[in-house]
């Protein structure tokens, strides 16, 4: 299995993250996005969004990390993945969260204040602090994001770009309940972090 990554990336971290969990082997590979790597035609061959990460699993090849963590659980780890429909919804519900709030708003700060990209600093905020208070009502109640009784990929899918939240100059040390839920995702067994966390 190959990943086409970059280490700063929280959306190839989710990815990376998962795959630790379920201990399942992984060589990823570098794209220097930097140097616009990604937007080349050689890149594009592989990805003709031009963007990361990309999944190889043999002759298999699949781009976002939402639909990354959804192919990798349903073929390896169902368990993070259940079967039902009403827990399968509140994934679904939490992957758009991810591709959606979190990456507008804590995502987004991230990438102006790191990278140096130029984003609406103001818009971005406020996506952020709804984001966070709409995460800290829920976790206050739940301890997985899909209310089941363990982690699933909505808690993968969510966490890095959340959690690294302070790169972007959020405090995130005024959520409890968010601080908590970081620390029950840190202590899984195959928990790795990254620059950041």
């Amino acid at each position: 299995m190959k990943l086409h990554d970059l280490s700063l990336s929280g959306n190839c971290h989710k990815v990376r993250l998962f795959l630790s969990l379920i201990g399942k082997p992984v060589e990823c590979l570098p794209v220097n996005l930097l140097a616009g790597e990604h937007k080349q035609p050689a890149f594009r061959a592989i990805n003709p969004r031009g963007q990361i990460p990309v999944l190889e699993d043999g002759e298999f090849r699949l781009e976002d990390s939402q639909a990354i963590l959804v192919y990798l659980a349903q073929r390896y780890a169902t368990e993070w993945y259940p079967q039902d429909a009403e827990t399968q919804g509140r994934i679904a519900s939490w992957l758009s969260f991810a591709a959606n709030e979190v990456q507008h708003g804590p995502a987004t700060l991230r990438l102006g204040k790191l990278f140096g990209r130029p984003i609406d600093e103001s818009l971005a905020q406020a996506r952020a602090a709804s984001a966070l208070r709409t995460l800290e009502r829920h976790l206050a109640q739940h301890a997985w994001l899909a209310q089941t009784g363990a982690p699933t990929i909505a808690d993968v899918a969510v966490y890095p770009n959340v959690a690294l939240g302070g790169d972007g100059g959020l405090d995130l040390q005024v959520y409890p309940s968010l601080q908590a839920w970081f620390g029950r995702i840190r202590a899984l067994p195959g928990y790795v972090g990254m620059p950041g966390l």
